[in-house]
This record gives C-alpha cells, sequence and structure tokens, in this order.
C-alpha cells in the first residue's frame, strides 16, 4: 500500500485537522494546509474533530465513566436506538418499532444483517418442517382411517409416501441461502459482506468461504422476480380433505434478503430511483425477502435527510448505519431491524465485545444532538451546499464536454466522471486509462498542486467522489473550481507531463 501511495504522489503525513481542513507536513517541516473533499470516505459529515464531540469525549474520559461494562444495563444505547426510531418515524411516516444490534464497523453491520437474515430464514424453515410434520402425523392417522392416497402412492402405502416426502424435504431443508445485491454494490470486504460486493477482485478470492450471491443488473430491478423464479424450491407436505391424503407444495425461503445502497458509493455514485425502489419492494414482498439498505455511507444527514432512502420512499426492513454514526472519532456501527423482522433470540448468539461501548454510546448521542438541532438544520445545509457543487460541476461539465462525462449523487455524496482516455493520443494518460488509475492519477495532481485531497470510487475508477462536512465555505468551493478548470485544461490539452513529470530520454 506503501508503494502505491507512493506512486501517486499522495504519500504524505497530516498532523492535525479541523472541519474540512488536513494540516500536511512537507518535508521541510512546512505545515501546509489542505482541503479535504474526501471526507473519511463519508465518515466526516461532520468534519474532522468536531467541538461538541472532541468535548464529549473528553468529558467522558475525566469523569472516569465505564468504557466496557458488558452485561449491564445499557440505557445509552436503549437512548440511541429510541431517538433512531423518532427519526425512522418522522421520515418514512411509519410506526414500526425497530431494533438495534450494536457493532465497530460498517461491514461488521452488513454482516449482522447476513447473520440475521439467516438466523430468521432459518427459524422460519424449522417452523415449517414442524408444521409438515404435524400434517404428516394426521395423514397417518387418515390412512389409518381408510382416506384414499394419492394414486400414484396407493400401492406403495402412506410410510413410503412419508418417507418420499422426507427424503425430498431433506435434501431441499439443507440448501445454503442466497443473498442478492445490486450490480456496482459495495457492502464491505469481511467474509460475508465481500460476497455482496460486486468488484470481482473483492469477492472471487473468498467465494467459497460465505453464502452466495446473485447480482441484479442496477437498471433493471424487476429482474429480482426472474431470479426468484429461478431458484425457486419447495417442501413437500400432506394435507386431509374429507376422506382423502393429498401431497401439496409448500414455497421454500432460498433468497435470504437483497441489499442495496440507494447511493452507491464504491460504484461511481449512482442513485436509485423512486420508481426502481417501488419495484425492489413489490418483487421482494412478493417473494418474501425483506430488503436491507445500506446506508453507512448514504446515511446520517449527507444527503439533506438522515436517511437516503426517505427520499425515495423505500422503507427497509434493515438499515445498516456506521461512519458519521461516530462523529469521525469514535468506531462503531449500528443494524437497525424492523419489528416484523427481529428475532429476539438473536441477541443471544450474536454479541460483540467492542460494540455499544460507552464511548461511542456518548459520541452517537452527541452526533445525534447536532445533526437534530435546530429542526433539522445540518440536513438542510447539507442540501444547500450539495446544490453548489452540483451546480459548479455542471458548469465544468458544459465547458469540457470532451473531458468530463457525468455528475452524479445527491447532497454532499457526489460523482463527477471523466471520460475515458484509453485512446488518447497522449500515451501515458492512455496507458494511465487502460491500468484504472486514471482517478488515482487526477487524485494525486489535485494535492500536489492544489492541495484539494479526493479519491475515486473504487469501482467506478474514473469517477472522483467529493464528501466533505456540512461546514463547507465558499472559499473551499472555490477553490475547487480553480483546481477542477486546471486539470480539466491539463486533460484538454493532453498535457502528460502535468501530470506525470517531464518524459525521461530514453
Amino acid at each position: 500500500m506503501q508503494e502505491f501511495l507512493t506512486l501517486l504522489g499522495v504519500d504524505v503525513t497530516y498532523v492535525r485537522a479541523e472541519e474540512n481542513t488536513l494540516t500536511m507536513l512537507a518535508d521541510t517541516g512546512e505545515e501546509i494546509p489542505v482541503i479535504d473533499y474526501a471526507g473519511g470516505y463519508g465518515a466526516l459529515v461532520l468534519g474532522h474533530n468536531h467541538p461538541e464531540v472532541v468535548a464529549t469525549v473528553q468529558s467522558f474520559l475525566t469523569a472516569r465513566s465505564p468504557i466496557l461494562a458488558q452485561a449491564s444495563r445499557q440505557p445509552a444505547a436503549e437512548g440511541v436506538i429510541t431517538r433512531l426510531n423518532g427519526v425512522i418515524h418522522r421520515e418514512f411516516g411509519t410506526d414500526e418499532a425497530y431494533h438495534g444490534v450494536f457493532s465497530n464497523s460498517g461491514a461488521e453491520s452488513v454482516e449482522v444483517a447476513l447473520k440475521h437474515a439467516e438466523f430468521d430464514r432459518q427459524l422460519t424453515i424449522r417452523e415449517l418442517l414442524a408444521e409438515v410434520e404435524g400434517h404428516i402425523g394426521e395423514a397417518r392417522a387418515a390412512a389409518a382411517r381408510g382416506a384414499a392416497l394419492p394414486a400414484q402412492d396407493a400401492d406403495a402405502g402412506i410410510e413410503a409416501l412419508i418417507a418420499r416426502i422426507t427424503e425430498v424435504n431433506t435434501s431441499v431443508a439443507a440448501r445454503p441461502p442466497l443473498f442478492l445485491a445490486l450490480e456496482g454494490s459495495f457492502h464491505g470486504k469481511l467474509v460475508g459482506s465481500a460476497q455482496l460486493t460486486h468488484n470481482a477482485d473483492y469477492r472471487t478470492p473468498f467465494a467459497a468461504m460465505a453464502g452466495a450471491a446473485r447480482f441484479v443488473p442496477f437498471d433493471e430491478p424487476e429482474r429480482i422476480t426472474k431470479i426468484a423464479e429461478e431458484e425457486r424450491a419447495v417442501l413437500l407436505d400432506l394435507r386431509v380433505d374429507a376422506d382423502r391424503i393429498r401431497v401439496v407444495e409448500r414455497e421454500f425461503p432460498v433468497i435470504a434478503a437483497f441489499f442495496l445502497e440507494v447511493i452507491q458509493g464504491e460504484g461511481g455514485i449512482r442513485e436509485v430511483t423512486a420508481e426502481a425502489a417501488r419495484t425492489i419492494r413489490q418483487a421482494c414482498t412478493a417473494i418474501g425477502c425483506p430488503v436491507v439498505v445500506d446506508e453507512i455511507q448514504s446515511g446520517m444527514g449527507r444527503t439533506g435527510a438522515f436517511f437516503a432512502s426517505s427520499a425515495i420512499g423505500l422503507l427497509p426492513d434493515y438499515i445498516t448505519l456506521a461512519k458519521g454514526l461516530g462523529g469521525g472519532v469514535a468506531k462503531t456501527a449500528l443494524t437497525l431491524v424492523s419489528g416484523a423482522r427481529h428475532r429476539h433470540e438473536f441477541d443471544l448468539v450474536h454479541t460483540s465485545t467492542f460494540a455499544k461501548d460507552g464511548l461511542s454510546l456518548a459520541v452517537t448521542h452527541t452526533v445525534l444532538d447536532v445533526l437534530e438541532a435546530a429542526d433539522g438544520a445540518a440536513y438542510r445545509r447539507a442540501a444547500e451546499r450539495g446544490e453548489r457543487l452540483k451546480e459548479l460541476f455542471g458548469t465544468l461539465l458544459a465547458d469540457h464536454p470532451g473531458v468530463l462525462r457525468e455528475t452524479r449523487g445527491r447532497g454532499l455524496m457526489l460523482g463527477l466522471e471523466f471520460r475515458d482516455l484509453s485512446d488518447a493520443p497522449a500515451p501515458r494518460l492512455a496507458e494511465a486509462a487502460r491500468s484504472g488509475l486514471l482517478g488515482y492519477l487526477l487524485s494525486g495532481y489535485l494535492l500536489r498542486t492544489h492541495r484539494i485531497r479526493t479519491f475515486p470510487t473504487a469501482s467506478a475508477v474514473n469517477t472522483l467522489r467529493f464528501e466533505p462536512s456540512i461546514y463547507l465555505t465558499d472559499a473551499e468551493i472555490s477553490a475547487l473550481e480553480s483546481a477542477l478548470r486546471d486539470v480539466c485544461a491539463k486533460l484538454g490539452a493532453q498535457d502528460e507531463a502535468a501530470f506525470f513529470g517531464p518524459e525521461k530520454a530514453a
């Protein structure tokens, strides 16, 4: 990784941070301010070292409050869940209560959702099999009274029929879970979450270690129904109608959950539309599949509302949160599970030493205080600052159509996509594009030349991400405009030397 950072020219040391400014230490010892548009990959919705968050940490430690007190009452945790339920009820217009499972990172919050969904599926299977066993008993008693068997089973008898059904059901019940996710998705790099991440580089080396996933085309959510039909499985059951015994099919839950980001982060800042959200919800409800919305990067007010999914009317069965939940200081995460889906037994089979620690909970309460203050002024500011940036990007697109392709996103979760330069006349620029390094090359130039820090999205490397805090200033926006205009001019002129330095003679 250090070699890669050096290659890109971003191997620098930062010594201080405040709001959207990181202070870089030069080789000369000089301290140089850098505008941070990367924003901790979305974690710094309140910027670096927010004063209220810092004060909370200092006060907590000074008071010697317990950080780790597992197996005890946790009123601060209960308070966070209560407050988030209030936000859910306000933004989605529902009164359903959500339960919470705390963890330590975004990928872990996805793992919790994976585990809970599979736990729910297994309990559902157990309940189905118990029903079938009850019906088998009824059928056996009916056969003893002379009830007729299906014609194909009449000669073999009731016990042979039961044996056939049991064999089929045992085989079907052993079928592993299948998860669905959108193409372009990124849900983490742990064992389970990696299988939901569409980028094959992160997923395929570990494919044998976790439940399989199938990916739904981003612009074709209706394919959920087709996939469900392809993967369909049934259990066999017996029913007694008067004096006849029938074999009936029972739908078997193959698909454990559907995962999506309503605004894809690493996939290039792509938004799921309200129409697509309706299709997803209808399709998943029809097959009994819960919807898990990953709000790890888009949530916590970054897009102009606490939950980005509320803007498109998609009420999730599960919500995963992290990043901004810790105020840029604490490492904490949370999985919210709707009351209709929650299995209380899960609390006894999934625990974590460092989840729900006292310091993180104190920080999270402060973050919620800041976001909810003044009737949600933070959300309005995120929307307004985002509109300013989007207007800037729109102007740049109009001025440099040969260099820029598109801008996407909402609020302060924006992407600016550059055109593919694989066939560019400048050979080193073309090679960088073919190698998937164009976005990193541009990031290095922005840092070295303009002291602006950002990075491309991991799976759409021609797209630069912009996720500053809500405290973004007009001066910082102006600095970004100057920097991007310079980048566009240099790319338009195929000025390789600007990005690579003078080409050395052979």
